[in-house]
């Protein structure tokens, strides 16, 4: 009976462990899934899918790879895209709700705050603002996780809050704290980004001090806010349509500045600067502009912009409601009025009279149409709610199945062996456990076989998934030659290629990820898919390579990474700009004057967030043959492990002719086959080879 007891004991035991290492492997398992997830809905909303967007985390929500702060985040983001602030900003105060947890669930909650508390900045919430920013940087503080970023735009709405409230040194204190973090940003951002954000907390600041009527504080703002332009200007990778607009807003601002100070001729001059702008002639800079008109008692010229307003409110996408009727329509009703335009007066003062109702109906269908989201929204979480119950129920149901099963097994066991006295059913015995052993085995033999089967069946689809996401045509443009090719070294890889023409530029990539089979397919699949969209926003090789990095370190916890060679083409001129990161070195060259290229030594994509990939370039590569291939190439070895190795391959180049990039490939691919001699693949292997004629 003791002996009996023991094996329980040592039996629930083993259970209790397995279980509990299954439970750290799914705890696992769903982190990873959650990083994922998260990545696909970031990528649906860079290429604006926002209905997409939404559906995805309606759907990750419900079978819980995404935690409610994360989905809450992203369902307020969708409604924000939607100019639905108001049920933007229920979504980010619900997910407000729920425990930070992990290092991830802090950034989501840095990135909640940052606008939540914009929206209640501009809807005039100063006091609500404040609750949300104060807390949130006492925490970033405390968790030592939050981006420059992060803090300068919350100090800058706390200096906005702080302003408007009358604490003009506290104000003072926080936009000087934003300054800093916008320093610091552009000093670590090797892009334009951080000095176009500079640039926009620097015209916030500004304004807040113009609309509080402190001037004199916002000339040293309107100040620093041009010398960023100016710096701004100068970045390599600055968006020039910007530079007009922002040069305008500096100079309007300036004017009414002035003005308010007394200084009118000066002021005069800055107004005569911002109507050198092409910002000036647009809808909203005429709207702009009447501030200082007005304050300058300029009225007819006021009155001359108001005639744009109906434009700018278009431009703008503003719906006739009560606040658009307060900022905008009163404002031109006094500026007639004050010029003396009577009639003109006098029809906008019966066309707001006309809007008023509509207004007031629309802010009553608006918001009966918020609360019916809110209901549906509701709903769709006690769904969710319920799913959740229903699975939980089901899995105690099962496991209590489950364990009453093993407590009646063993307990039949111990009874079993207590009773087994006799030599001959001992003997009965083992032979029936050996008869069912042996059924067993045969039982798991016929599984294994099968499951065998279903998984190379699968392998096989995979793999056909995979080369479909691999272009296998190329641009037939005149003056470009161009192919590639990709062989796995199992049924699935982890190498990559891929293409996007947009108009004379060709954007181009070749990666190898760390690792081979499925999980480095997956990864290689998400490294495709940032590439295409990135690419079609027209980002430098440097920066592409930067924000990538940023997406595929976030929830990393296998540790994998990408070499990668990233380029961009410009088939008119022939410049070639490129990032490298930790691939191998392309051959570069004319007929018997190849040579692998020199360049900079960047760190594989997916180690370490927050990295800045450094950028180089060619002047012209144009009658030059470009090869990219991964290290499956020269590290390929036959039998007796020798390599096919980096000098036999400039040989093979430097002493015969190809007609095309298609023949250079295949023929390196026979070379290679040759070299094995029967050896089986020891790494995957792509090239990709072009010339620009």
């Amino acid at each position: 009976m003791k002996r009996g007891l023991r094996s329980m004991v040592v039996i629930v035991a083993m259970i209790v462990i397995v279980t509990t290492l299954f439970s750290c492997d799914k705890t696992q398992r769903e982190e990873l899934k959650a990083g994922h997830a998260d990545s696909l809905i970031f990528a649906a909303g860079a290429v604006m899918q926002y209905d997409r967007l939404l559906t995805l985390v309606d759907s990750f929500d419900a079978t819980g790879d995404i935690n409610k702060l994360d989905a809450y985040r992203w369902r307020g983001a969708y409604y924000y895209h939607q100019n639905q602030y108001r049920m933007a900003e229920v979504c980010f105060r619900n997910a407000l709700d729920y425990e930070v947890k992990t290092d991830f669930d802090q950034l989501v909650y840095n990135k909640v705050v940052r606008r939540l508390s914009e929206l209640l900045v501009v809807r005039g919430d100063y006091e609500g603002a404040l609750q949300i920013a104060v807390p949130a940087i006492g925490r970033m503080d405390k968790t030592g996780i939050g981006s420059d970023i992060d803090y300068a735009i919350l100090y800058n709405n706390m200096g906005v809050c702080q302003l408007n409230l009358r604490q003009e040194k506290e104000a003072k204190e926080s936009f000087l704290k934003a300054r800093d973090r916008y320093n610091n940003r552009c000093e670590t951002d090797s892009t334009s980004r951080g000095y176009q954000e500079a640039v926009l907390g620097a015209v916030y600041t500004s304004m807040a001090y113009i609309n509080t009527r402190r001037y004199e504080e916002s000339i040293s703002w309107i100040d620093r806010t041009e010398q960023l332009l100016d710096k701004y200007r100068q970045m390599k990778d600055a968006r020039k349509q910007y530079f007009d607009e922002y040069q305008g807003r500096i100079e309007i601002m300036r004017a009414t500045a002035l003005q308010g100070l007394g200084e009118k001729k000066e002021a005069y001059e800055a107004y005569k600067r911002f109507k050198t702008t092409a910002f000036s002639e647009t809808g909203v800079g005429r709207v702009h502009g009447n501030g200082y008109l007005v304050s300058a008692m300029r009225y007819r010229e006021a009155a001359d912009n108001y005639r744009f307003l109906d434009k700018a409110i278009q431009e703008q996408g503003l719906e006739p409601t009560l606040d658009v009727i307060q900022l905008y329509m009163l404002p031109k009703y006094r500026a007639n009025y004050e010029a003396h335009r009577e009639d003109s007066a006098r029809r906008m003062g019966m066309h707001i009279l006309s809007l008023l109702d509509t207004a007031i109906t629309t802010q009553k269908l608006s918001a009966s149409a918020e609360l019916a989201t809110i209901y549906h929204t509701n709903e769709k979480e006690a769904e969710i709610a319920r799913q959740h119950v229903q699975m939980s129920n089901m899995q105690m149901i099962g496991g209590l199945i489950a364990l009453g099963l093993i407590i009646v097994f063993l307990l039949f066991y111990t009874l079993h062996k207590r009773k087994s006295a006799q030599r001959l059913r001992l003997a009965h015995e083992k032979l029936e456990d050996t008869h069912q052993k042996l059924k067993v085995a045969y039982d798991q033999l016929e599984e294994t076989t099968q499951a065998k089967e279903r998984i190379e069946s699968e392998l096989r689809i995979a793999r056909n998934i995979q080369m479909s996401m691999v272009p296998n045509t190329f641009p037939t443009r005149e003056g470009l030659d161009m192919y590639a090719s990709m062989m796995p070294a199992r049924e699935v890889g982890g190498d990559l290629y891929g293409y996007v023409m947009i108009d004379d530029e060709l954007y181009f990539c070749v990666g190898d990820v760390s690792g081979k089979g499925v999980p480095a397919s997956l990864f290689m699949a998400q490294a495709t898919r940032l590439f295409r969209i990135l690419a079609t926003q027209h980002m430098m090789p440097a920066e592409i390579a930067t924000r990538m990095n940023s997406v595929l370190t976030e929830s990393n916890e296998q540790g994998m990474f990408i070499t990668m060679f990233i380029g961009l083409v410009n088939l008119e001129t022939g410049r070639l700009d490129y990032c490298n990161a930790g691939h191998n070195p392309p051959v570069l060259g004319i007929d018997g004057d190849d040579h692998f290229m020199e360049m900079e030594s960047n760190a594989p994509i997916g180690l370490w967030p927050n990295l800045e990939f450094a950028g180089e370039y060619v002047d012209s590569i144009r009658q030059k043959l470009l090869l990219v291939y991964t290290d499956g190439l020269n590290e390929a070895e036959n039998l007796q492990q020798e390599q096919f190795g980096e000098d036999r391959l400039l040989d093979i180049l430097n002493h015969r002719h190809f007609n095309s990039c298609r023949e250079l490939v295949e023929h390196l691919n026979v070379e290679v086959a040759n070299h094995r001699k029967g050896a089986d693949p020891n790494d995957d292997l792509t090239m990709m080879c072009l010339m620009v004629l």
